[in-house]
């Protein structure tokens, strides 16, 4: 959210429904999607966006929401990792900026130095050069970690 509003500030309902709610799949740990059963990341990657958005649009007609309301969150949701339009890029773009901002250092800790490299550059690349420019600006505690991210942005 906190991307999302930087970067759209006149953001929409759906929108901020989406950019809270587009990782939820992965506070439901019977129904998460596992890396382990995708070959291809950007396979895994469309799995979670789907699962995420299945969960969230029956959370959401649970609560009565409006039909119209629900099926652009879905869909804003199922394609939060690939964008596809203005509004969709919009939410890939925080969730890219975001992972750099807040979630970098604990995927560095879970998953090690090659496995951080490949969700870099992998989530970087997606990101237009002006966004680009924002992620190589951040800076992190562990200096080990902000070094590798430079340097692999620079070689990318």
């Amino acid at each position: 959210m906190e991307w999302l509003l930087k970067l759209k500030p006149d953001a929409d309902d759906a929108l901020k429904i989406a950019a809270l709610g587009h990782d939820i799949e992965r506070a439901v740990e019977e129904r998460k999607v596992k890396r382990k059963d995708y070959r291809a990341y950007d396979e895994f990657k469309k799995a979670h966006a789907l699962n995420s958005a299945k969960i969230l649009k029956e959370i959401m007609k649970g609560c009565n929401v409006r039909k119209e309301l629900v099926e652009d969150v879905f869909f804003l949701v199922r394609h939060h990792e690939t964008g596809g339009d203005r509004r969709v890029d919009v939410i890939r773009d925080a969730d890219s900026i975001s992972f750099f901002h807040v979630n970098l250092p604990y995927y560095f800790v879970r998953n090690g130095v090659e496995e951080t490299k490949k969700r870099c550059l992998w989530g970087y690349k997606k990101l237009a050069k002006n966004l680009q420019e924002v992620v190589v600006n951040f800076n992190y505690k562990d200096k080990e970690l902000e070094s590798l991210v430079r340097t692999w942005i620079a070689c990318g």
